[in-house]
């Protein structure tokens, strides 16, 4: 996990570093990376359709909600998380906060206070015409 090991996920692009000493207040709109060490009391977006990967290591903290493809959380976030691609909690990482992810890596240790919703993916249409369900919706089959 975050500091033990390298992680399986990168993002190409330039990185942006919140420092230990530094508080950041406002939303930050970013692509790239953004590696967190102090504290952002506002929300972390992703810009669409951009390689995004936030970092918040082990002594950074966010106070609002964070939206991007990509998540990797050592430290605390006091909000909701929604990640696209996915989502790493480590073994220090805390959620105060309802979390929403496609894909998620849970070391021991780590912890959320929340719900954990899982995100199916969607596409316009099947090649059979079909529309593939919406996030979050559950399809059974009545029978044969």
């Amino acid at each position: 996990m975050l500091g033990s090991k390298k992680s399986s996920f990168s993002v190409s692009g330039a990185t942006t570093l919140i420092s230990r000493d530094t508080v950041v207040v406002g939303d930050v709109h970013f692509a790239g990376n953004l590696d967190i060490e102090g504290l952002v009391q506002g929300n972390i977006i992703g810009e669409e359709g951009k390689d995004a990967l936030v970092r918040v290591v082990d002594k950074g903290r966010v106070e609002g909600d964070i939206r991007a493809p990509a998540v990797l959380i050592n430290g605390m976030v006091k909000g909701d998380v929604h990640s696209s691609l996915h989502l790493e909690l480590a073994a220090k990482g805390r959620v105060e906060g309802n979390v929403f992810y496609t894909l998620l890596e849970m070391a021991a240790g780590s912890e959320v206070n929340g719900s954990l919703t899982h995100l199916v993916e969607t596409e316009e249409k099947s090649d059979s015409g079909e529309k593939t369900p919406e996030p979050g919706a559950e399809v059974t089959d009545a029978g044969a």
